[in-house]
């Protein structure tokens, strides 16, 4: 048996119907593995050593009673722990980063997953730029006069924001769009970070590949559909999940990908392909998990559970 500490949000706003986390949690405890519930404001970093303020919990797949918590206890965590999912939805913000400090002080003693400073080190949106030839053409800058050199030079283009999630903030300009500035003006007004233009890519209307990595392996994919007329393709947005194959183009983007997200103990981690282009490699908490598994595809927490647990025993 494995003591496991759940780092995520509120249990009590999950949706058992499609949380990758509570997926995950579900298979923990099938194993006979024991659940804890943390917050990364429960964690303490005293002396030098990581403490967290947690909770047992039982999960089970009942709508509207899905959870029990018990007592909360304040335990040392390389003493009591054996694994860490770090599953707490993005934004990557400072008090992420912070977590990820806090992590690294007891991994590899306890199994984190994923390895918090890759995660640190991989921010999503920039990760996927160290594969050169991968990505459709694509710009990082908080330079209003640059990304309008980009704009000119691609015509119908993308502005999102460097660390955002779940299609938030997600905007198309198309050539003839003037409203570049303001759009850089109201991001800038609400943080400091650069964003990211990508040339647009059409056939995003025929859905966004999300596919499934488990330790650099391909554990299978889902396509999510944008509503009629619309940009974004995130479940959280209204996308919509269907089965779909993988194209040799798709299978060469992971074939590159997956020696460096298992170099790097990325174990769980979920690619995003519009049109045979890669646009994110997300490393935080990926999605996708149930719905793979409910269109017949494989069961990605079966196999990740199973690297955790040879990972343990070596």
């Amino acid at each position: 048996m494995l003591n496991v500490a759940v780092q995520m949000d509120p249990v009590q706003a999950v949706n058992i119907e499609a949380d990758t986390t509570f997926m995950l949690a579900m298979e923990a405890q099938a194993r006979g593995h024991r659940l804890w519930f943390h917050q990364p404001q429960n964690l303490a970093l005293d002396d030098g050593e990581l403490f967290v303020r947690a909770q047992p919990l039982s999960f089970r797949a009942i709508k509207g009673d899905h959870y029990t918590l018990g007592e909360a206890q304040t335990l040392k965590v390389a003493d009591h722990f054996d694994v860490v999912l770090m599953r707490q939805d993005p934004p990557f913000d400072m008090a992420y980063v912070t977590a990820t400090y806090l992590l690294e002080t007891v991994h590899p003693r306890v199994l984190v997953v994923n390895d918090p400073a890759e995660v640190r080190n991989a921010p999503e949106k920039l990760f996927a730029t160290h594969f050169r030839g991968l990505q459709p053409p694509t710009i990082i800058s908080g330079d209003a006069a640059i990304l309008a050199d980009f704009h000119r030079q691609h015509g119908d283009v993308v502005l999102k924001p460097l660390h955002g999630a779940a299609g938030a903030g997600v905007m198309r300009l198309k050539a003839d769009d003037r409203n570049l500035n303001a759009m850089v003006e109201t991001f800038a007004a609400i943080n400091r970070d650069p964003l990211v233009m990508q040339a647009f890519i059409p056939a995003v209307s025929e859905g966004d590949k999300r596919i499934i990595l488990v330790d650099g392996e391909v554990a299978g994919a889902i396509n999510r559909v944008p509503p009629k007329g619309h940009l974004r393709s995130n479940l959280a947005v209204g996308g919509t999940a269907e089965p779909v194959e993988l194209s040799e183009r798709d299978l060469e983007i992971c074939r590159i990908l997956g020696p460096e997200l298992r170099r790097r103990g990325l174990l769980f981690v979920g690619i995003d392909v519009i049109g045979g282009y890669l646009t994110e490699i997300n490393v935080t908490s990926p999605t996708g998990a149930q719905q793979l598994r409910r269109f017949g595809g494989t069961d990605a927490a079966t196999l990740l559970w199973d690297v955790i647990e040879a990972k343990r025993r070596s």
